[in-house]
């Protein structure tokens, strides 16, 4: 009996001190991890959703470049952090959906290792060539790649990576075969197609604009359902000739497993509030990403889900490692 009081006595003191602790948060610098290079899309939006936050909170929130690995250096820095809600991860679909499936002795384990707070975007992925090549819309790429099989080359921010497994569905689709060349994340990839050094990429949207804007890059698809409002007169794959094919990419926000759930909840509102404000939604329309806001389950769910589509398509492909 005195066991159960003391734990009771223990709930009820330990009650109002989180409470107090969520309510006073933050009180000190929030580090984003970004486990993609400096320049990326991701990286873009983590600076302007910690800028943001910031100003919303008055404190500093740094964003922390750690790339490499697929994602893997940075994500297990952030699995690995004091679960106190002062050091939270940007998610991407590689670091969460496909690499379990691509690398055996993965350190973090996306579905435990983490609480979801919110998913941030939902991002157009679009297909580029550099403008040396001698092809103008998909359906001339495709009889290129038929006409020179393995001759074409195709960036990715890595093996496994969206961009690459992008790629993958696309030859598979077409019925054409072209060699993956994978880099250090996605700025290289995208500066390889810039220099002639590849010939494409399939890639989102915020890094690929400026230089497509500039004339460094040539578009020949969006990958999404829909056409882009920045470039209506660009087809999807669908209408390209390859019904059904749609890449779409996501980014979010999560913390280390242990977080409270009042800090869960009150970041998850700020970064809604941030992504909801005019000058934010066009920032991010004219990058080709679209604001979500959603709450911690709607992430979770979403997270489930597309590890569900994944994992057959990287098994099909014979992407599995034994690392």
């Amino acid at each position: 009996m005195r066991f159960r009081l003391a734990c009771l006595l223990a709930v009820l003191v330990a009650a109002p001190l989180a409470a107090a602790h969520a309510e006073s948060y933050p009180t000190r610098p929030v580090k984003i991890i970004s486990a993609q290079a400096p320049g990326s899309s991701v990286d873009i939006l983590a600076r302007l959703i910690g800028g943001k936050l910031s100003e919303a909170w008055g404190q500093q929130v740094i964003v922390e470049n750690r790339p490499g690995a697929n994602a893997i250096i940075g994500m297990e820095a952030a699995a690995r952090a004091k679960p106190d809600g002062y050091t939270l991860a940007m998610a991407v679909p590689s670091a969460m959906t496909m690499n379990p499936f691509i690398y055996k002795a993965l350190p973090y384990k996306p579905l435990t290792d983490f609480v979801p707070i919110t998913q941030t975007t939902a991002i157009t992925f679009v297909m580029f060539v550099t403008p040396s090549l001698p092809a103008t819309s998909v359906a001339e790429l495709i009889a290129l790649a038929r006409a020179k099989p393995g001759v074409l080359n195709y960036s990715s921010a890595g093996i496994g990576n969206q961009t690459h497994l992008a790629g993958a569905l696309f030859a598979a689709q077409a019925g054409v075969s072209m060699t993956h060349v994978p880099n250090k994340g996605e700025t290289q990839a995208v500066l390889d197609v810039l220099s002639g050094e590849t010939q494409l990429m399939f890639s989102t949207m915020p890094i690929a604009t400026p230089h497509i804007k500039a004339g460094k890059l040539r578009l020949l698809a969006v990958c999404g359902a829909e056409r882009s409002q920045e470039f209506p007169d660009t087809p999807t794959l669908s209408e390209a000739g390859l019904p059904g094919l749609v890449i779409a990419g996501w980014t979010g926000i999560l913390a280390p497993t242990g977080v409270a759930p009042e800090i869960v909840a009150q970041i998850q509102a700020q970064v809604a509030r941030v992504l909801a404000a005019p000058e934010v939604r066009a920032s991010l329309a004219q990058q080709g990403a679209a604001p979500v806001g959603s709450t911690p389950t709607e992430f979770a769910a979403l997270i489930q889900a597309e590890t569900k589509k994944w994992g057959p398509v990287i098994e099909a492909a014979g992407l599995a490692m034994s690392q």
